[in-house]
């Protein structure tokens, strides 16, 4: 700057006071990620073939509105000569261009939340020595923003943990045991200190043991839907384990299906300690055996050779022979002209199994309410709609004829579903009369579940100033103002507890 004001003087110009640019509000700061370390398979690999890791670069955007400037992303690649070759993946969501020293990409805005910047595939290079490491930074330029950057470590060769596939039967009855055999291999180039044994069940299925150098959890936290109410359970088993060679663990491990037991899950892993989930509200117990795991000689398996983090676990769905009973009981009510009531419909899950969609996540169970006539809807609950009397959809969701609400993709076993509405008594119609119904979804309403083992208490009568009085039985328990706020049973953590919470 003083350069130039020099040769403008120079000229002839006269002077000019340099003003104070404007104040502005601090510029928003953009953060990149990506993982903090990443391994590669040694040259030349299976098949003599270089076998590619899949490593992704994201930017996050913290702030709540998008920011509409170009922004520009490098990657130096000069550290990684002699280690690893690089391509761009073959889908990109940036505009990137490869060269022999250097990736390059633009964004013409960022959204709010987190994005992909880039997809790389990494490879061994020909002549990399195994251990050999390098850092591969990501580094962003916007005007009128701050980027911060991020390294990822890239080494080749490394501990590959493998979890082998246990022998386990699907189908089984409540309170059948079997066990649980964990046999995992160290398939990489370098040795684990320590490895960290996780076991994940739903609420109808659960490890009988307890050891003491096991922690437990109830992971009762939201998720949508395979994570939400898993029990956990982390085993630290200390000891060197060697590349190349194969692990069993030395202890019984037995699963049991609970009373509540119906569609139930295992997941089951290995991983580096220091590697493993983060789960809340671990517990260990006061005593208990030490769980450890032996050497076993090698055979063949059906897991790749690689370093892949995606072969640390497996999984394992149950069926068990079981039976949920759902019981809507009737309801009736009494109110005079212009008054309003309060009406809590819904329905109970008599058990004795717990029913969860844990794969797709859809509701479980519809309730299908028909309001009877000189009555209309003036308050409806969450997860409810109003719809036209054939069950098609509607704009307005008060004054509707009928109303579908739904449960979400868990119900506990001995769970009551409560769905508050309000009705204003527009006119006295004696003995008017709507229903209350639940099951199945269908286009028109609901069907029978298949599992539900009595569908005549499936659907019962709503009447409005029944004849000659009536009674007015009690409505369903208000615990809670909404289905959602109930709908995660109660697990108890013991010695041959369920699981699912």
């Amino acid at each position: 700057m003083r350069k130039r004001i020099s040769l403008l003087a120079a000229c002839g110009l006269a002077a000019v006071a340099l003003a104070t640019p404007p104040a502005h509000a601090a510029d928003p700061e953009f953060r990149l990620a990506g993982p903090a370390e990443t391994g590669l398979r040694p040259h030349p690999g299976a098949d003599a073939k270089p076998q590619k890791t899949s490593v992704e670069f994201r930017i996050f955007n913290d702030t709540a509105k998008t920011f509409d400037r170009q922004s520009t992303f490098t990657i130096d690649l000069t550290p990684l000569k002699g280690v690893a070759d690089v391509t761009l993946a073959e889908h990109q969501s940036s505009d990137c261009t490869l060269t022999a020293t250097a990736v390059t990409c633009k964004r013409w805005a960022l959204w709010t939340g987190d994005s992909t910047v880039v997809d790389l595939n990494l490879s061994a290079a020909k002549d990399s020595k195994t251990g050999a490491t390098a850092n591969l930074t990501v580094t962003g330029k916007a005007e009128g923003a701050a980027i911060k950057a991020t390294t990822t470590k890239v080494r080749v060769g490394g501990p590959d943990l493998v979890m082998e596939p246990a022998a386990l039967k699907a189908e089984q009855k409540p309170g059948d045991k079997q066990a649980l055999p964990i046999v995992f291999a160290n398939r990489g180039t370098e040795s684990v200190e320590g490895v960290v044994l996780e076991v994940r069940t739903t609420h109808g299925i659960g490890l009988v043991e307890q050891y003491g150098n096991c922690s437990y959890s109830e992971d009762t936290g939201a998720g949508e839907p395979w994570n939400t109410g898993w029990t956990t359970v982390q085993c630290l088993l200390e000891g060197e384990y060697e590349a190349g060679k194969i692990y069993g663990v030395d202890g019984p491990l037995t699963l049991k299906a609970a009373p509540h037991a119906f569609a139930d899950a295992l997941t089951y892993a290995v991983y580096a300690n220091g590697e493993q989930p983060k789960a809340e509200k671990l517990r260990k117990p006061t005593a208990g055996k030490q769980l450890t795991a032996k050497a076993r000689a090698p055979k063949a398996s059906a897991q790749a050779v690689d370093l892949d983090p995606w072969n640390n676990l497996q999984e394992f769905d149950f069926a068990t022979k079981n039976t949920a009973d759902l019981v809507v009981a009737p309801m009736s009510l009494k109110g005079k002209a212009g008054e309003t009531v309060r009406a809590d419909f819904g329905f109970r899950n008599n058990g004795p199994a717990w029913v969860a969609h844990l794969r797709s996540g859809e509701d479980v169970a519809r309730t299908d309410i028909v309001i009877p006539a000189g009555a209309r809807v003036t308050k409806v609950p969450d997860r409810c709609q109003g719809v036209n009397a054939d069950g098609t959809q509607r704009e307005q969701a008060l004054g509707a004829p009928r109303y579908f609400c739904s449960t979400g993709h868990v119900v506990g076993e001995k769970e009551r579903f409560v769905y508050p509405f309000e009705l204003k008594i527009e006119k006295v119609v004696e003995d008017a009369k709507g229903s209350v119904s639940v099951g199945q979804w269908t286009p028109g309403g609901t069907q029978p579940q298949r599992w539900d083992p009595n569908h005549a208490n499936n659907k019962a009568a709503l009447v409005i100033n029944a004849k000659g009085g009536g009674t007015t039985p009690s409505p369903t328990p208000t615990a809670s103002a909404t289905p959602s706020a109930s709908a995660t049973p109660t697990v108890l953590v013991t010695a041959d507890r369920g699981g699912r919470g």
